[in-house]
């Protein structure tokens, strides 16, 4: 595969968008910025089929002709995403029945993806255009259609399919009015012909599954299209698909409406669309972010299919930013670093979401750090290609939880992505890599597995916690790891409803504590020893959001910090326990992320775990390339010039003779020489 080889330094090309026909020039600019790949044709499903039919796809071969002529990679996506008029014409009912009622013509991602007239021209129009691009020597991989979703699909047609799937999930209605309370407002169902329209339920444990069973028509829509490409895909093509994020103003955490992990079995490598705040906000959390739960999706490299060049008003990178950005992306393990888009749009709903080319088309600042970016991934792409970061921490990720605390909210302001990014971000910022694993990875390691690969794991509010998982979790704990969990973890089944017991579920042995009362703060703050050492005023640290009142179970459960109202006197707030060979800590309550990181030291600390000397803005990233080379990345997030010893990074795992070379310069250190790093800067050290 190319990806394994080579790094993708590419951009999404449109030439069917241009005010006038450039291809040649475009492709000429393209090679001068060291670009090597183009994603194309995912979509224009109008221009490819402008009529029922009758297809036509010159540009496509104009495009592929010159990229024969100038030696750059091709990646075809599937144009399924962005059905033609003529097709809402000939099918009215094509378009999506939500939630939210009948769709309209317009948006892309509007159609109903169980509709009989869409998948038979969707698989026609894919076939039409495997026929003509497929056996072309420049395509390497194909993407199938874009950043794909169910789009709330909840019509007539898939609530049937619903009632099906219920049917074989639970064999009986008794047996699914039981898993999901139904028995709650007279809202049995003892006739599977008498189900009702899910769009009316009141019921979370009922509309999480649906939201389930549509996540499940994301994964078999896929898995479709993936089973007609390739027919006619060679064992040098790939297959991916461009899976993006929750999303506020950016990429923020977990998507809800795929079950990426499911939906990538049918695929050859992950891809992803990551975008984020630049200029004044950029930190890179969301680029390590995105990373890390791009190459969790198939445990191997993932290419990043989308990222922003300009972007939207406000992204415009600062001068360097573009190159930090680049490699930031490469120090989570991406083979590829590829923008949306290659020029800026001139009509319609995207105009402002600028390309590396602004709508003159002509060179510009962007384009000329893309240019130092792409020839730089050429000169090193034999040490930088294939690189995977080393990470002794998981974050644990479920969309069930996700899903069910979108029916009970945390809080006003806060989703299970917030506190997932709540710990995420602050041990990023203390440069301690992560992963992210699912619960069916614990399930799937032994617990020596689990030992092996991670020291400590962390629950943001893992809602949903299977028996199975609580066990393995409290056995991880108890032969020698380490966990941390927070409120609203495993505190309900893999239906949402809540268990009938001791809450954490299966874990307050290894919590030391429980609780039975929550609440929503108000005029609380913490009280801690760990706080008072470090902060003037340690009573204004404010409670917010959510709080459970914990009980240590005995002494053994150390207190780390108490609420200060008088209402909650002897309740904690955040314990540490010791429990068998390892340990585990609980956050009972939402804070500033200053005071959590101030926290995690001190837990980290008690567990035995190495805490990296240099933090935030500069970050460092270790891992091995593809020949073995270990290499660390040193980002710096500043504006200011930042100064690093490599020794406060590596600590005493290097002994004290190992020569460090500097990627781009040659150079040759030891750990204990200063490194000087520019605003926005980035250096590459080969160990040897």
């Amino acid at each position: 595969m190319m990806y394994k080889d080579n790094l993708l330094c590419g951009v999404a090309y449109y030439a069917e968008y241009m005010p006038y026909d450039r291809i040649p020039t475009d492709m000429e600019m393209m090679k001068k910025a060291g670009i090597n790949t183009i994603r194309i044709a995912e979509s224009t499903w109008s221009t490819w089929e402008p009529a029922d039919g009758c297809f036509d796809f010159t540009i496509l071969h104009q495009v592929l002709d010159a990229a024969l002529a100038f030696d750059l990679n091709v990646i075809i996506g599937t144009p399924t995403y962005a059905i033609p008029c003529w097709l809402v014409k000939k099918y009215p009912d094509i378009l999506a029945v939500t939630h939210g009622g009948p769709g309209l013509y317009g948006h892309r991602q509007n159609m109903d993806i169980t509709h009989p007239g869409y998948l038979f021209h969707a698989e026609r129009i894919i076939r039409k255009l495997m026929e003509e691009c497929a056996a072309h020597p420049k395509v390497i991989g194909f993407q199938l259609d874009n950043e794909t979703k169910s789009y709330d699909t909840a019509g007539e047609r898939a609530q049937q399919q619903f009632v099906s799937y219920l049917k074989e999930k639970f064999g009986t209605t008794d047996a699914l009015n039981k898993a999901f309370g139904l028995t709650y407002w007279s809202n049995r169902i003892d006739d599977w012909d008498a189900f009702p329209d899910i769009r009316g339920t009141i019921n979370a444990s009922l509309g999480a599954e649906y939201k389930r069973f549509q996540r499940l028509l994301v994964t078999k829509f896929l898995s479709w299209q993936a089973d007609i490409v390739k027919e006619y895909a060679s064992e040098h093509q790939f297959i991916t698909q461009n899976f993006d994020f929750a999303w506020t103003d950016h990429s923020i955490g977990l998507q809800p409406e795929v079950n990426q992990r499911e939906a990538a079995k049918s695929l050859t490598v992950a891809g992803v669309d990551i975008y984020h705040p630049s200029a004044a906000r950029l930190t890179g959390a969301e680029i390590a972010m995105g990373g890390a739960i791009g190459r969790s999706i198939k445990k191997d490299t993932y290419l990043v299919l989308e990222t922003q060049a300009q972007g939207n008003p406000g992204w415009l990178p600062y001068p360097g930013q573009l190159r930090l950005q680049a490699y930031s992306h490469l120090a989570q393990g991406a083979g590829s670093v590829m923008y949306w888009h290659w020029h800026s749009i001139h009509h319609s709903f995207e105009t402002y979401w600028k390309g590396v080319l602004s709508h003159d088309l002509k060179e510009n600042a962007s384009y000329k750090e893309v240019c130092r970016i792409g020839n730089e991934f050429i000169q090193h792409n034999e040490h930088l290609v294939g690189f995977k970061p080393d990470a002794r921490v998981a974050i644990v990720l479920c969309n069930d939880a996700l899903t069910a605390l979108s029916y009970f909210p945390i809080g006003k302001d806060l989703s299970l992505n917030h506190v997932m990014r709540w710990l995420f971000d602050s041990l990023y910022e203390m440069n301690i890599a992560c992963d992210f694993i699912y619960p069916e990875d614990i399930c799937r390691l032994s617990t020596e597995k689990l030992l092996e690969k991670y020291e400590l794991l962390l629950l943001p509010s893992l809602y949903v916690t299977a028996p199975e998982v609580s066990a393995k979790l409290d056995s991880y704990v108890k032969e020698g790891g380490n966990l941390i969990g927070t409120f609203r973890s495993s505190m309900a089944d893999v239906h949402g409803g809540i268990y009938a017991d001791a809450l954490p579920y299966g874990l307050t042995e290894c919590f030391g504590m429980t609780y039975d009362q929550f609440t929503i703060p108000e005029d609380v703050a913490l009280e801690s020893k760990i706080l008072s050492t470090v902060l003037s005023d340690s009573s204004s640290v404010e409670v917010t959001e959510f709080m459970e009142l914990l009980r240590p179970l005995d002494d053994t459960c150390e207190t780390l910090a108490s609420y200060t109202h008088p209402a909650y006197e002897g309740c904690s707030a955040v314990t540490f326990h010791p429990y068998g060979k390892g340990c585990s800590a609980y956050f009972g309550c939402y804070f500033d992320r200053t005071v959590l990181k101030m926290f995690l030291q001190e837990i980290l600390k008690k567990m035995h775990i190495t805490i990296p000397v240099c933090h935030f803005p500069v970050i460092c990233k270790k891992g091995t390339n593809k020949a073995g080379e270990t290499l660390i990345y040193i980002l710096n997030y500043s504006k200011e010039h930042s100064y690093i010893n490599l020794e406060n990074y590596v600590g005493d795992s290097m002994p004290n003779d190992t020569v460090f070379t500097n990627l781009f310069t040659g150079e040759n250190i030891s750990a204990n020489d200063k490194i000087t790093l520019a605003p926005w800067d980035v250096q590459i050290y080969i160990i040897n």
